[in-house]
């Protein structure tokens, strides 16, 4: 193996490489290569000769990154969910793509990259009205290595140049949550609503809104007092789509007995409402559904909470945020992490932890003087 160069015209550099096989038979490679110095074509000459030799060559073809990244997409589609790959595409079509889809996928490098991620960052806005946030542009760095991975495992790329990319700095956002107070306000604002029992099992419960909607009456057990979560509902393009929860597991949650009689008193008039229509309820009834008991879509919900919130004086949060609400209270109340974090349905306590360590410097303050009055009380006085 040998190889040349040869200046086609001034900066343009043809770099030919000689491959022989066994039978001595000789075979061409050419490659094109933009500089000044005949000294830098005489080095990249040098490197692909090394990179062939040691197996780490790559065939350069002229596929662009936008090329790549529908094919990604359309190999991921099956093994995603359908919401995932709804973000994906989105991220890498209305996001990346614009920015480097017309970059020849071989020749992509990490200061290209950096570019497109500065210019996301001050005028990425598809309206033209400035630039994206961090945390936008933070996903889009995180797809965009998971795509170029699969380069490089499908040998179209070395090595990953999204891996050196400066990631954004993503403040944290402030969790907003409602005090005792405010809780109650809400609840009695949203008692005459059809939004109360949602509010409900968010605030008095921790269920997510995915959690909620996929809610049926035989998951409820009014008796032993008790909510067994298994599913959650997930709205795409195609509809509303059921699938296990997020942490891919099914809890129990426990309920008060304020919370037994709301439900209660919301299954006969849900009862009620559909023996009006000549439905007849059953078990497998969505606990919140529309007027005719179907199932009722994620956004309409949370368009649904904005509209009634803003007639409150209540502070405006998101639907989530109600979630976040049952886990400071149950902290705040000194309810043991472990605990909360089952009823939230977290994989981890950590989760729980760092989510809500703002609620424990408190409890901290509190376990260390209960800690040293247990201690002084055993201390034996001095003869």
């Amino acid at each position: 193996m040998k190889g040349h160069v040869r200046e086609r015209s001034p900066g343009n550099w043809a770099i030919v490489i000689d491959l022989y096989d066994d039978a001595g038979k000789r075979r061409r490679k050419w490659h094109t290569f933009h500089t000044t110095s005949k000294r830098k074509a005489e080095e990249e000459c040098a490197r692909l000769i090394t990179a062939m030799k040691n197996g780490t060559y790559i065939e350069a073809t002229k596929q662009t990154v936008a090329e790549f990244l529908d094919e990604w997409l359309a190999f991921i589609k099956p093994s995603v969910a359908p919401k995932t790959h709804e973000r994906y595409s989105e991220i890498l079509q209305k996001g990346v793509a614009p920015l480097i889809g017309d970059v020849t996928l071989a020749k992509l490098k990490t200061d290209r990259i950096d570019a497109a991620f500065s210019k996301a960052l001050s005028t990425g806005r598809r309206d033209g009205k400035g630039g994206l946030s961090p945390r936008t542009v933070h996903h889009m760095r995180r797809v965009l290595i998971k795509a170029l991975n699969q380069a490089v495992t499908w040998d179209r790329l070395v090595k990953n140049p999204a891996l050196a990319t400066t990631a954004p700095k993503v403040e944290r956002k402030q969790m907003l949550a409602y005090d005792a107070a405010q809780t109650a306000a809400l609840l009695e604002a949203m008692r005459p609503t059809r939004m109360f029992v949602p509010v409900v099992l968010a605030v008095l419960c921790g269920l997510r809104r995915g959690e909620i909607l996929a809610l049926r009456w035989r998951d409820i057990d009014l008796t032993g007092k008790s909510i067994s979560v298994t599913r959650s509902a997930e709205q795409t393009k195609e509809g509303i789509r059921y699938k296990e929860t997020k942490s891919g597991r099914s809890r129990t949650v426990a309920l008060s007995n304020g919370t037994v009689e709301d439900l209660k008193s919301h299954r006969a008039r849900q009862a009620e409402e559909l023996l009006r229509l000549g439905i007849r309820p059953h078990e497998d009834s969505f606990v919140v559904a529309q007027y005719d008991g179907r199932p009722l879509q994620p956004r309409s919900l949370t368009h649904e909470w904005m509209r009634l919130i803003k007639k409150t004086a209540l502070p405006r949060i998101r639907f989530h945020d109600l979630r976040h609400t049952h886990a400071s209270q149950m902290l705040a109340a000194g309810v043991h992490p472990k605990i909360a974090s089952e009823r939230l349905g977290h994989s981890t306590i950590g989760i729980t932890l760092d989510l809500y360590s703002h609620v424990m410097p408190g409890m901290q303050a509190d376990a260390a003087e209960q800690v040293d009055a247990a201690i002084r009380r055993a201390v034996k006085p001095s003869a």
